[in-house]
């Protein structure tokens, strides 16, 4: 059957694959199909799992700390809750949808379209909720929040006695489950199932982007038949609206990394901590590995993805033909792990409704957090916003 190759827009023909084998487009090498650990069955398991933990995971106790006979615990919203009354509206919000709305709607989503494929019973609409949850996969961030909610209570145990609650380990499990979903879920099998692929008869051809149905050039600006998406040769504006977005985050880069994250009060006196300062805590206090981590998620990478949609925007402009292939690999790279950056930010989260001692010790996020959490949202808007095929097209017109 022909598929178009999302990040270069090749026409490929995959023939039935061996349950154990994989199919890479002949020129960027991105990978179409993988039947090796991808399952229809495990991915409905695990989605259903993930979406029936997550109820529990926001209402029990997530965590409990002891500070002078004096406990204070907290649930997963908890820390989202106390950042709203401070006032951060847009990173409480920005936390909220990516840790606990989008979770539930992506998994439960997921979990119909999983049961109805099983079943062999889709229904009207069924390609569009597929699209969905497909394009919300790197917005929905369980994984990372828990991430955060390690880094948060290593930093607490090393003054307070804490304590993992029921919460916390429905949350565990149902963010396990989450990565167990994204790495088992067959995608080419669902879609496939949902609507076949035909076929190209060698006539000017587009693909979708989301479900790589290959439909005749006549049908630009229609509905894609199988997902419902707009289709188009390319994405509208894509340079532009990739560039002012990426610009935006270059702006934030500096409060973001220079103003503090937090300001915390212990005894009267007071604090400021930046994304260097948690980072020497954490190798001063013995946790180097949490320390590497966040140099990698909070530094490295949102430096790199600017960086790196320079590189491509720049290259579109000019034409440029060399390199393509690292381009590609760059841009998958940069486009998966973007949303890993947000774990200093959920770090927050966690610990912050668990440091409230009125008179002893209290902790607050500072407009570092509000900056950073923008960084990691423009930069992932970015990656969205841009069309990687525009990126080959130089090497068509040569």
């Amino acid at each position: 059957m022909t598929i178009g190759c999302p990040e270069c827009g090749t026409l490929e023909q995959i023939p039935p694959l061996e349950p154990r084998s994989f199919a890479r487009c002949r020129v960027c090498h991105y990978p179409l199909e993988r039947r090796s650990g991808r399952s229809v069955s495990a991915a409905l398991a695990c989605a259903t799992t993930t979406f029936a933990l997550l109820l529990p995971a926001n209402l029990a106790p997530l965590m409990t700390v002891h500070l002078l006979g004096v406990e204070r615990s907290s649930v997963l919203s908890s820390g989202i809750l106390a950042i709203w009354r401070d006032d951060w509206i847009i990173l409480a919000l920005l936390l909220g949808i990516f840790g606990i709305v989008l979770p539930f709607v992506r998994f439960g989503a997921l979990m119909v379209v999983l049961a109805a494929v099983s079943i062999d019973r889709p229904f009207a609409g069924i390609g569009r909720l597929f699209r969905w949850t497909t394009q919300l996969d790197v917005w929905t961030m369980p994984d990372v929040y828990l991430v955060g909610c390690f880094v948060g209570y290593a930093r607490i145990t090393q003054d307070l006695t804490a304590t993992i609650g029921p919460g916390g380990y429905c949350f565990i499990v149902a963010a396990l489950m989450s990565m167990l979903t994204r790495a088992s879920l067959d995608r080419r099998t669902v879609w496939r199932a949902i609507a076949p692929e035909q076929q190209n008869a060698g006539e000017p051809a587009l693909s979708c982007p989301v479900c790589d149905l290959v439909v005749p050039i006549s049908q630009e600006g229609q509905p894609c038949p199988r997902c419902g998406l707009k289709l188009r040769a390319r994405k509208r504006d894509a340079v532009v609206r990739a560039a002012a977005l990426s610009l935006a985050a270059l702006v934030l880069t500096a409060p973001a990394n220079f103003y503090p994250m937090t300001e915390s009060q212990h005894l009267g006196k007071h604090d400021s901590h930046r994304i260097v300062d948690g980072v020497y805590q954490l190798f001063h206090a013995g946790l180097w590995p949490f320390g590497i981590l966040i140099i990698c998620t909070s530094v490295v990478i949102p430096i790199a993805k600017v960086a790196g949609m320079a590189w491509f925007i720049t290259s579109v402009v000019r034409g440029s033909r060399r390199h393509l292939r690292a381009k590609a690999h760059l841009y998958r790279w940069i486009d998966e792990l973007g949303r890993w950056s947000n774990v200093d930010v959920f770090t927050i989260a966690a610990f912050v409704p668990l440091i409230h001692f009125e008179g002893i010790a209290t902790t607050r996020p500072a407009i570092g957090a509000t900056a950073f959490a923008l960084v990691v949202f423009f930069t992932m808007a970015a990656s969205r916003a841009f069309d990687p095929r525009l990126l080959w097209d130089a090497r068509k017109r040569s």
